[in-house]
């Protein structure tokens, strides 16, 4: 290539990088990007996994990768949500300017997208073991199912737990190559821990979801719904100490128990009356839940050496 033309080549794709930027702008919100709290909800149960596992030292690789997949595979999970859910969205004041419904981007183009960041999650798994892959092609079907469930049943919370939940056994398959019981004790905590937050979440919507025919357990549980997350909530704090027991974790992890529990309190109050915008607050409050389990399994393990 001659320097004329490449100057010229040079210049042509300068024009096209405020283009560029404004489509990738478009693509970080589809994936909601500019939202990261399902992020750190999806993060932190990876963690507890993967640190219970391993005794409380983890492989650095480990640790990149189910960071990295957890980043990778929520950003699919919104974009596959949002393909499927883009007439709904339509009518609903929260979500009617996501890209998808707007016409900002494209079906076709949000299909693309959920093939590259799938690729790019699988490429991740494959540097770990053979149970670990076999794993995740069942996340797959799990991540693409729960969309459609607010459609046939009332706790489509459940089913987003369960996707949200799939990354702690394959911590434990990556980690130990094995499922053992702890990881499923695990599991179950988080599934109550996502159908708490999300039952919060979608109280929100509760009146939008009604008129519209959207199911979710906000609805089911009607006046009761207060009731029914504290008793899930203190089912999970009940998990979580037998958790503990099983792990033979200390006085650090007990505290963060302990810390959690004042948290669910102030979330309690929070949803007191139903507000739309305080329940919306309780939902983004429940991340500190996660980490603050976390922070209790991480100086544990530290303290005790193991």
């Amino acid at each position: 290539m001659s320097r004329a033309k490449f100057l010229i080549w040079c210049g042509e794709t300068h024009k096209k990088i405020p283009a560029i930027k404004h489509r990738l702008w478009w693509y970080a919100r589809l994936a909601r990007l500019d939202r990261p709290i399902g992020i750190f909800l999806l993060m932190w149960p990876t963690l507890w996994a993967l640190w219970i596992a391993a005794n409380g030292s983890p492989s650095l690789h480990l640790v990149f990768v189910f960071c990295s997949g957890v980043f990778l595979t929520r950003s699919a999970g919104c974009v596959i949500n949002d393909y499927i859910d883009r007439d709904i969205d339509l009518h609903v004041a929260r979500t009617r300017e996501r890209p998808l419904t707007t016409g900002q981007v494209s079906g076709m183009e949000a299909y693309y997208l959920i093939m590259v960041l799938l690729t790019a999650a699988l490429l991740l798994v494959i540097t770990t073991n053979r149970l670990t892959v076999l794993l995740s092609f069942v996340a797959i079907p799990i991540a693409g199912f729960y969309p459609f469930m607010k459609r046939y049943t009332y706790l489509p919370q459940f089913f987003m737990g369960l996707a949200f939940s799939w990354g702690i056994p394959m911590a434990f398959a990556a980690q130990t190559d094995s499922v053992p019981k702890i990881a499923w004790l695990l599991f179950i905590a988080n599934i109550l821990y996502a159908m708490i937050y999300d039952t919060i979440y979608a109280m929100v919507d509760r009146e939008h979801d009604i008129r519209i025919g959207v199911k979710s357990a906000a609805i089911l549980f009607d006046d009761a719904d207060r009731h029914i997350i504290g008793i899930m909530q203190l089912m999970m704090i009940c998990v979580f100490v037998f958790i503990g027991r099983q792990s033979d974790l200390g006085v650090c992890y007990y505290s963060s128990l302990g810390v959690a529990m004042l948290l669910i309190l102030y979330h309690q109050y929070l949803i007191r009356n139903r507000q739309p915008e305080e329940c919306f607050k309780a939902f983004l409050h429940n991340n500190w839940i996660g980490a603050v389990v976390f922070t209790g399994i991480v100086i544990d393990y530290a303290l005790n050496g193991t």
